[in-house]
């Protein structure tokens, strides 16, 4: 059987004398580069953005530095993997927060570990292991390194962020240029780049500590990791749900804080 092609409407006359005389507009010419140079387009943001796709939350960043020294054997390490993990269930929880915080850690030690920024859902809790000596130094620099290259992610995507956290956890000897590391938290502070906190656990350097940042250290109590883990997860849930460049009241962190000696 024959098929029957359908039929095309008829033009009247005066449409097909207005197509005519409709001039056509060449193609523009796309942008070109001057040689030894890359062209990048405004919209090709690549594989990067492809996270903010789906959640273009504001961002609220945080970097655990922690000692993973030969000081942290036994029970000091148990806990703290126990209190990451703790920390993780309880942003995950706020669904909000499992939006907007974002998790990085930096382990320094023999041992070191290091794990890029990450959404509550997607961080990964590791277990770390203690050893070796405690490159606090190191740990700092890589630590506002890391915090500067995703605030410039964020930037290239167009996604608001909240002042990004860098919070330190030592208890053994540190080492390295201590004073080039304490110069640029100080800068970073100043600037409104970030906010650096310092707990010692018992038997840190607390004077190392204190001459780092501007904020005065704290130091846990016993191995109370679970009431400072949960402390700041109630902290940056706060921070999360707050208005941009809003002040921020932080919960009283005196469950994990042991009593300054008289």
């Amino acid at each position: 059987p024959q098929t029957q092609q359908p039929q095309q409407p008829q033009q009247t006359q005066q449409t097909q004398q207005t197509q005519q005389s409709t001039p056509v507009k060449p193609a523009a010419a796309l942008p070109t580069a001057p040689a030894g140079e890359t062209l990048v387009f405004e919209d090709d943001m690549g594989f990067d953005a492809a996270e903010f796709v789906e959640n273009p939350e504001p961002r609220c960043p945080v970097v655990l530095l922690v000692d993973t020294s030969d000081s942290m054997q036994g029970n000091p390490i148990r806990e703290l993997n126990d209190g990451i993990t703790l920390f993780r269930e309880s942003l995950c929880s706020d669904e909000l927060s499992s939006k907007r915080v974002e998790v990085a850690v930096v382990a320094f030690g023999n041992n070191s570990f290091e794990s890029d920024f990450q959404v509550p859902e997607e961080f990964t809790a590791p277990t770390l292991q203690a050893g070796g000596n405690a490159p606090l130094a190191e740990a700092i620099e890589r630590a506002l390194e890391m915090v500067n290259e995703r605030k410039e992610t964020y930037k290239k995507a167009g996604v608001a962020h909240y002042r990004p956290w860098v919070f330190l956890i030592s208890k053994g000897a540190p080492s390295g240029d201590l004073q080039a590391a304490a110069s640029k938290i100080r800068m970073g502070e100043t600037q409104g780049a970030f906010a650096f906190f310092s707990v010692g656990i018992q038997g840190a350097d607390m004077a190392t500590l204190t001459a780092l940042s501007t904020r005065e250290p704290l130091q846990l109590k016993d191995l109370c990791f679970r009431e400072l883990f949960s402390w700041l997860s109630t902290s940056l849930q706060a921070v999360s749900h707050s208005q941009m460049g809003a002040k921020v009241g932080l919960p009283n962190p005196m469950s994990w804080v042991a009593p300054k000696k008289s």
